[in-house]
């Protein structure tokens, strides 16, 4: 077997309007039209997807005290000055990330952990 690319991610979500939100206003991520039946949303970013999946009884994972040690999705921004606004501006906490690197780590509404680096 040979993998070819990487074409999505899913995330499980149980508030789909809090989540479109959260991934379209604050993140500025695109929508796009999907295909499939069950609630959700798909974004495209770049030559990926991210796909929302709703389960409104989903589990809450154990989080970590520092959230970059939680799975997590990675997305790289031009400008993470700009990024740390955005989520302020709409009441999202972060975390820098503990290594020093040019990152920060905050959470969806459902606790899902996003990394933004630059």
């Amino acid at each position: 077997m040979q993998i070819l690319t990487f074409l999505h991610t899913a995330i499980i979500v149980t508030d789909l309007e809090k989540a479109e939100h959260f991934y379209s206003d604050v993140l500025g991520l695109v929508k796009i039209d999907r295909v499939l039946k069950y609630p959700g949303a798909w974004y495209q970013i770049g030559d990926n997807q991210l796909h929302l999946i709703v389960d409104v009884d989903a589990p809450k994972q154990p989080k970590h005290e520092k959230w970059g040690r939680n799975p997590h999705v990675a997305f790289s921004v031009s400008d993470l000055d700009a990024a740390k606004k955005q989520l302020s501006h709409y009441n999202f906490p972060f975390q820098l990330s503990a290594s020093g690197r040019s990152a920060i780590f905050t959470q969806d509404p459902d606790g899902n952990t996003i990394e933004l680096s630059a």
